[in-house]
């Protein structure tokens, strides 16, 4: 079949993006026959209708299917899997390449465009604020996303760049001038990838994950000049010509080669290759703006009038000349000289040269300098404790220190503080322990005498006591910190209801309040670990009050603060659209801004393309701004006792199940997470050292084990037993808390996405996996209860209000369904396979194929 007998017949369908997701199904259709035989197409074909089929009520289709899939030879599955998966990977570009169109016709037909910073600017006014204080508000907050390396990601590099190709293709696709050599490079494409491998050959090392994760850049370094226009432009039109200039407030962070905490991997010398990585990359970046700048800037001063302090015949391009050879070897701070050059061209009369080809450099230059992003380190407060009762010991303090109370702690540690004397005698010998947790600290405080901006935050993981936060600052102090900030992170339940009380006791120190002085407190606060603990309504609601009692206590102590929120990207983490879940945040506690994770298979979805980063970034900077006008809004009494009681009977309910003496032998048999643990995704293992269980068991496996057999537990468990809580208490009481308040608008949308992506046939076909036939009964009942529920809160059926999510759902259900088929029937086999079998290898890769596919379908992992 030719590109132009593909294009024809794919012309009829309604829209454009129905007509390049069946165009990229025919050319996937094509290279399936040419490559694996016309026997296979006609097979996968077959299996399509049928699934359809038995998505539309044909009693006999499931019975077939289940006699094809107990009968595929191991070759056929595997390809079965590969060819609905690359499916998959071609329906979300298309899906990805119509937001992008979807957004531009919009921005056409309205002004301002709903969620743009204009539309923010707008709101700020139309609330009665004027331009100093917007431009106020504005120099307050900072937005700060943060790059991890969380293995959400299942998909190779390789795969993601060729993937990437295609979909800068699919423009050309429109003009019917360019259209037959545009086909033709996409069917080399996918001829392509049918014969590439899918799977890591290996895992990936700290390295791999810095380059994967920084991949991103070069989309948002493109994005980020129309940005900062935007941001200007909406303050002219809002409040008038001559507005100061303001800079957009977002900053950018990773975790990436500084999260220690569970990954033995990340070792000091790691951290200092990251460092060194990001500068190289940042001054790469710079130097090659300089250079093109230099190509343009060819202005002599015969012709204009130079503001300039240089007698050069080019003026402009001396000075980028110096600047670009500076830059080949030292960390320099291009911003004043790209000012210079930009204020001097404006006063030549060159206004245009200075617009469009200097300001979007030095955006970029002001945004990631030659440090690109400020690496955090993450460290575990288990071995903070250890190393500073090393120090306390080496310096002849004492020896005791882990056996003291917390009071004591506090005592000791401030009197240490307020010396500022060093422990660590010079010579003296020190354990690997200690080295581990004193040398990340060394190696930044090396880095921030060339590159001040290199370093973000001191994170410590599992925060308990205002004790963790201080024995941070005594390491930082032994690694030549005068200052550090510190963000403890607060993730279980019974940590998130005593953050408060652990914060007032850092913040009544004065050594610390010394120590912290007017610069932002940052708190972080963990979704997944709660989550896992206490189950999705509960784990949201402990979160919220968290923020709203520590905010009344940093707003009491006149001390700025900003929340830094650990999302995942599936609702069981605290996922979903992140601009939503902002404005969602209680209101009067922005604060000095707000920090997120992005992470896995987000980081494509939102930055693939300089067009998919900008409205990404658009819209959080939107949910930020209008977020932090809001005033503090006192939720009623009557409100929060309901949502305590609802609360404590949806964790009672969720922690029935998770914590049934049967629960860990169901869960490995009804879901892949044993498979998903020989996935090469991640440098980092998905179990916490020891014995398994739930509790070390990491919450991106556990999350994207329950998406695999498609039961969600994560994302809606309890919510059910919860809502007829509130039910019991007032009638109506669902609906009208959904109409009232945002944040219970917000959780229930949320819960309504995860079960609308669960689907208890597809689960009851895993649960079969195991004989706990009370624990898969529970589940299925409460979803029932859960989905009738949320159904009569928000009074339509699921996702009404997002139909276009609601369509995709219900177009991928009938392409995803074989996958599972085949996988329940691969672990069955797998499983009951002698592990010295030659048969488990193929087993094991097929079986991790359809993970991959799986994901790729529901376009969610963990």
């Amino acid at each position: 079949m030719t590109s132009a007998d593909l294009f024809a017949d794919a012309v009829a369908p309604r829209d454009a993006l129905s007509r390049d997701v069946d165009l990229l199904g025919r050319c996937l259709g094509a290279v399936l026959i040419e490559q694996q035989g016309q026997e296979f197409f006609d097979l996968e074909e077959e299996v399509r209708e049928l699934t359809k089929r038995a998505r539309a009520g044909d009693l006999a289709a499931p019975e077939r299917l289940m006699k094809i899939a107990a009968d595929i030879g191991l070759s056929d599955a595997e390809a079965l899997i590969r060819a609905f998966t690359q499916y998959f990977h071609l329906t979300n570009l298309a899906e990805e390449r119509h937001r992008v169109r979807w957004r531009d016709t919009r921005s056409s037909q309205l002004e301002p465009r709903k969620q743009s910073l204009h539309d923010a600017i707008r709101q700020l006014k139309n609330h009665g604020m004027n331009a100093l204080q917007v431009l106020q508000l504005l120099e307050r907050i900072e937005l700060g996303s943060t790059f991890t390396a969380h293995p959400t990601e299942l998909r190779r590099r390789t795969v993601r760049a060729h993937l990437e190709h295609i979909s800068e293709e699919l423009s050309y696709l429109e003009s019917e001038s360019d259209r037959a050599a545009a086909l033709e490079r996409v069917m080399a494409r996918v001829e392509v990838l049918w014969g590439t491998l899918e799977l890591q050959a290996r895992n990936p090392t700290v390295h791999d994950e810095v380059v994967n994760g920084l991949h991103y850049f070069t989309s948002i370094a493109t994005a980020l000049p129309a940005l900062q226009a935007d941001l200007q432009t909406a303050m002219q039109l809002e409040f008038g010509a001559g507005q100061p200039e303001v800079l957009l407030p977002l900053k950018f962070y990773s975790w990436i080669g500084g999260d220690r905490d569970g990954n033995p991997f990340v070792t000091p010398e790691v951290t200092a290759e990251t460092l060194e990585y990001h500068e190289t990359s940042a001054r790469e970046a710079l130097r090659s703006d300089v250079k093109q700048l230099f190509a343009v800037l060819s202005q002599h001063r015969e012709r204009v009038h130079v503001h300039l302090d240089s007698t050069a015949p080019e003026p402009w391009r001396a000075e980028l000349e110096a600047l670009y050879i500076r830059l080949k070897t030292e960390s320099v701070d291009a911003v004043p000289i790209l000012l210079s050059v930009r204020d001097s061209l404006v006063a030549a009369g060159q206004d245009r040269a200075a617009k469009v080809f200097v300001e979007p450099v030095l955006v970029r230059a002001q945004m990631f300098g030659t440090h690109l992003v400020a690496l955090d380190i993450r460290e575990f407060s288990g071995k903070l404790e250890i190393a500073v009762a090393q120090l306390l010991q080496l310096g002849g303090v004492t020896s005791d220190y882990l056996t003291l109370a917390e009071p004591e702690r506090m005592a000791l540690l401030e009197h240490e503080l307020a010396t500022r004397r060093p422990l660590l005698p010079i010579g003296e010998p020190i354990s690997e322990e200690l080295r581990a947790v004193l040398e990340p600290l060394r190696v930044m405080r090396a880095k921030l005498e060339t590159n001040p901006n290199a370093f973000g935050r001191y994170v410590i993981s599992h925060g308990e006591a205002a004790s963790d936060v201080l024995e941070a600052l005594i390491l930082g102090r032994e690694a030549g910190f005068l200052t550090l900030d510190v963000s403890p992170l607060f993730e279980t339940p019974h940590d998130l209801e005593n953050c408060p009380e652990v914060m007032k006791t850092l913040l009544e120190s004065t050594v610390y309040r010394a120590y912290l002085g007017m610069r932002v407190q940052e708190v972080m606060l963990g979704y997944s670990d709660s989550n896992k603990e206490a189950g999705f309504l509960a784990a949201n609601w402990a979160l919220y009050k968290a923020q709203e009692s520590l905010a009344k206590l940093f707003t009491a102590a006149a001390v700025p603060y900003r929340f830094f929120h650990g999302r995942g990207t599936s609702i069981g983490r605290g996922g979903g659209p992140a601009a939503r879940g902002i404005m969602a945040q209680p209101p009067g506690t922005i604060g000095a801004g707000l920090r997120l994770t992005e992470q896995g298979e987000a980081l494509a979805d939102r930055y693939a393309s300089p067009e998919m980063a900008k409205r990404n970034l658009e819209q959080l900077l939107y949910a930020i701004i209008v977020a932090a006008a809001q005033n503090e809004q006192p939720v009623p009494l009557e409100w929060r006792e309901a949502l305590d009681a609802a609360a404590t009977a949806s964790s009672q309910k969720y922690q029935a199940l998770v914590f049934h003496k049967d629960f860990l032998e169901f869960f490995e048999a009804a879901t892949p997470i044993n498979e998903i643990a020989s996935l090469r995704i991640a440098s980092r293992p998905v179990r916490r050292p020891g014995k398994p269980t739930l509790d070390n068991l990491r919450a991106i496996p556990w999350v994207m084990s329950w998406t695999q057999n498609r039961a969600t537990v994560p994302g809606w468990y309890g919510i059910g037993t919860g809502l007829a809580v509130l039910e019991q208490i007032e009638v109506g009481l669902s609906a009208k808390l959904y109409k009232e308040w945002a944040f219970f608008r917000s959780l229930l949308d949320n819960a309504q996405m995860s079960l609308a992506k669960s689907d208890m046939g597809i689960f009851a076909r895993y649960a079969a996996l195991s004989d706990q036939i009370n624990l898969r009964d529970a589940i299925m009942s409460e979803y029932q209860q859960a989905v009738k529920l949320v159904r009569a809160a928000i009074g339509t059926d699921l996702l009404e209000s997002e139909p276009r999510l609601k369509r995709s759902i219900e177009v991928r259900n009938p392409y995803v369904d074989p996958i599972h088929i085949v996988q329940v029937e691969l672990l069955r086999r797998y499983r009951s396979t002698p592990t010295e079998a030659a048969e488990r290898v193929t087993l094991e890769r097929a079986l991790l194929l359809s993970i991959q596919g799986i994901a790729a379908g529901l376009r969610n992992t963990g």
